[in-house]
């Protein structure tokens, strides 16, 4: 695939079908980064990094945030209980 077909196909979903799905931009990313700033400044004030689990966590906050724009996008729903469950199994693996 071409850098051009790249872009006209980024350029189509953003403000086709994920425009729709996910709503206006920057609220959907001022969610997004709300709840990534708890996740992140629960790691920091533990004084720890961010570890896989905390990515896992965010992921799983990028889907509902989207969410909150469309209740029932059945992809968003699926995708947080793969993240769920990939950060419960590496949260709880020794």
């Amino acid at each position: 695939m071409k850098r051009e077909e790249i872009l006209r196909t980024a350029e189509e979903l953003i403000n086709g079908d994920r425009a729709r799905a996910y709503g206006e931009a920057r609220e959907n990313h001022w969610r997004i980064a709300v709840g990534w700033d708890i996740i992140a400044k629960s790691a920091y004030d533990k004084g720890d990094h961010l570890q896989p689990e905390h990515v896992a966590l965010m992921m799983d906050w990028l889907k509902t945030a989207r969410l909150c724009n469309s209740i029932n996008h059945k992809d968003s729903w699926i995708d947080k209980a793969a993240y769920s469950a990939l950060g419960g199994e590496m949260a709880t693996n020794d």
